[in-house]
């Protein structure tokens, strides 16, 4: 990565933890000696979204939720909008995850809305793309990643482009132990870069873009050293406060 970009770790707790569990992990996390050169994110489900802003206060973590509405409020039940998680103190928000997509029907055409809206709601989106094994196997990874890149950012403004973290999170390494190879996360993680430059060269020189797929201690820092890699979006050993700081503190930076 280059100095241009501040590095991002982000602790997906997908649909984990209680409350109570929040609240031992941020009083066993926020007192670690962290790099302060990175920016932390936790991820917590809804329930535990104010306990843990709560739980990291006064700490530079931020909080971020798993999903929004592209809407500020209506008849869309089970859906959560932006005011009321600015109304937490929640600061960012995960979109466009694989599992959204692939288990709840989430499209490229929801995302295209959902991201700007939470740019002008002023939560730091954080884009997740990335292709099956069946589409890797087959050649598409470029195609894929192309489709998700332009649809889901095609209304953000250009300006805009360096507001927005990226997210390279392949299918088929996600929850199952498999881990891209360096070449693989470098190569499609440039390839995603490239697709910014093609909108604007200087601002594709900002954007942030994490890996994410079974990253944890003994991977991350293979993986955050590469030249394109700016941080990492970490699942099953994020919940672990020792696992997740010494991803954190595995980072070259």
């Amino acid at each position: 990565m280059t100095g241009e970009r501040r590095p991002l770790i982000a602790a997906n707790w997908k649909m984990n933890k209680t409350n109570a569990e929040a609240v031992a992990f941020c009083n066993d996390f926020r007192v670690r000696d962290l790099p302060a050169s990175a920016d932390v994110v936790i991820c917590p489900a809804y329930t535990a979204l104010r306990t843990v802003v709560e739980g990291v206060s006064g700490s530079a973590v931020l909080v971020a939720a798993q999903n929004i509405h592209a809407e500020d409020s209506g008849a869309f039940t089970g859906e959560v909008s932006a005011p009321m998680l600015l109304e937490l103190g929640v600061s960012a928000v995960v979109l466009g995850h694989s599992e959204r997509r692939q288990q709840f029907g989430e499209t490229d055409a929801a995302l295209a809305k959902k991201v700007p809206r939470a740019l002008a709601a002023g939560l730091l989106p954080i884009l997740c793309v990335g292709e099956t094994e069946e589409e890797r196997d087959a050649g598409e990874t470029q195609r894929k990643l192309r489709q998700q890149v332009q649809a889901d950012l095609a209304a953000v403004g250009t300006e805009q482009l360096a507001d927005v973290v990226i997210a390279y999170e392949p299918i088929w390494a996600i929850g199952t132990g498999k881990t891209a190879t360096p070449e693989q996360a470098q190569d499609a993680i440039a390839f995603v870069r490239a697709l910014v430059r093609d909108r604007d060269a200087g601002l594709a020189a900002r954007v942030r873009i994490l890996y994410g797929g079974s990253v944890n201690a003994a991977n991350a820092a293979n993986l955050l050293d590469l030249p394109d890699v700016d941080g990492a979006l970490v699942g099953g050993a994020s919940l672990d406060p020792d696992e997740f700081s010494a991803i954190v503190s595995a980072a070259p930076w």
